[in-house]
């Protein structure tokens, strides 16, 4: 293949915010083609800080590789725009509240009338038919409404949200992977499809450890820290100035553990032999194992557990992270230009094809930056036509509005 695999494919993309654009950045990460439609204010990301250059970095991050086309979509004729945008894109995603595009007129029905191929993937908090369906859906209610809130967090503290939006940021990768699964059922035939995804759904998914517990166990899922639900030692311990992990879940592993640790006779411990008494002994034996690591520096207890190949880490800051080694092997943030002239990291899709070439990564377009070339090119519109709807306010142009690109 010496192209991308979704070269050729247009993506219309009509949401804002996280989980929406998470979805269609990896869909231009492979090649498509995404004209990311948003108002003449833009997408709420563009202003939320840190901003420089006028632009948001979360807005920079999640919409690499799009172009912008501004559009007042209270109009008729900013409606009619998107509705003839939709009759040549293989692909539409969207993330308003159910009900609402079929209000404007761009439900599925109407536009799949019009391109009987087109895939329209719709996200949205709770799904489309839903007894919670007009609830407001932020990343922190679905986290709450699941149980996944109450999973996280320390046994006597209070449910603890995760770090990032680990319920967008899921629903994104969902709503992609959906989106390429719709893409291989049209080529077989010919059709194209609704594509529902509900955040709830989603995130729920993503707790297999406890439902596991509900289901098949005896006890209800607890909060239970830094540790894992299942197993011993899998979790976070102390060093002499700082902290490590620690990740072992069979009788293998802890027997080099405790090798590592100078103490080979805790592996043939009653209370330590298995998985389970592990587990339910799990106080005893992280004070075995601080113990031996507390008066080490951490940097030793690292040495020490990997030359036993004990599963183990440091516990990296992000900014240690960004500056490691992998991070620059692997490519993780490549350098692009930006509208600004500057170069700038930007995010692209981590999986590496050997037989596809990866998508060169572009920076997020100014907003309306790429109107009037795509409403020229797909909709055949006349510089006089395009000169009209940017002066009645339909159309944003960055060219002659450059104040709010």
């Amino acid at each position: 293949m010496t192209n991308p695999c979704l070269t050729g494919t247009r993506v219309l993309d009509l949401t804002r915010v996280l989980a929406g654009p998470f979805c269609t950045a990896l869909l231009a990460d492979l090649g498509a083609e995404v004209i990311k439609i948003e108002t003449p204010g833009g997408d709420d990301y563009r202003h939320v800080p840190p901003v420089a250059d006028g632009t948001g970095g979360l807005f920079r991050l999640l919409n690499r590789g799009k172009k912008s086309v501004a559009l007042d979509l209270r109009s008729d004729r900013g409606r009619e725009i998107v509705g003839r945008l939709a009759r040549s894109s293989d692909i539409l995603v969207e993330n308003f509240r159910p009900g609402v595009m079929d209000s404007m007129g761009l439900g599925y029905a109407a536009l799949s009338e019009a391109n009987p191929g087109l895939i329209q993937v719709s996200i949205s908090g709770f799904g489309r038919q839903s007894p919670m369906g007009d609830l407001p859906a932020y990343d922190l209610v679905i986290q709450a409404m699941t149980g996944f809130m109450d999973l996280t967090g320390e046994p006597d503290g209070p449910p603890t949200m995760t770090g990032e939006s680990v319920a967008d940021l899921a629903s994104g990768l969902f709503a992609s992977w959906a989106a390429l699964a719709a893409l291989i059922a049209r080529a077989g035939t010919g059709k194209g499809q609704l594509v529902d995804v509900a955040m709830y759904d989603c995130l729920f998914n993503l707790m297999p450890a406890g439902l596991a517990q509900h289901l098949h166990g005896d006890q209800r899922p607890m909060r239970v820290g830094n540790r894992h639900p299942l197993g011993a030692p899998f979790g976070v311990f102390r060093a002499g100035d700082g902290h490590y992990t620690i990740a072992v879940l069979n009788p293998r592993q802890f027997a080099k553990l405790a090798a590592a640790m100078g103490r080979p006779e805790l592996a043939e411990d009653p209370r330590f032999a298995s998985n389970g008494p592990r587990h339910d002994n799990h106080a005893a034996l992280k004070e075995q194992i601080e113990a031996w690591s507390r008066p080490l520096p951490a940097a030793e207890v690292l040495e020490r557990l990997r030359a036993h190949d004990v599963p183990t880490s440091p516990i990296l800051t992000l900014p240690e992270a960004v500056a490691g080694p992998q991070v620059a092997a692997r490519n993780l943030l490549p350098m692009v230009p930006a509208a600004s002239g500057r170069a700038e990291r930007v995010m692209s899709q981590p999986v590496r094809f050997s037989a596809m070439p990866a998508q060169p990564v572009a920076a997020a377009p100014g907003l309306g930056a790429d109107g009037p070339a795509i409403l020229a090119d797909r909709l055949g519109l006349s510089e006089q036509e395009i000169a009209r709807l940017i002066d009645d306010g339909v159309l944003h142009d960055a060219t002659r509005n450059p104040e709010r690109a």
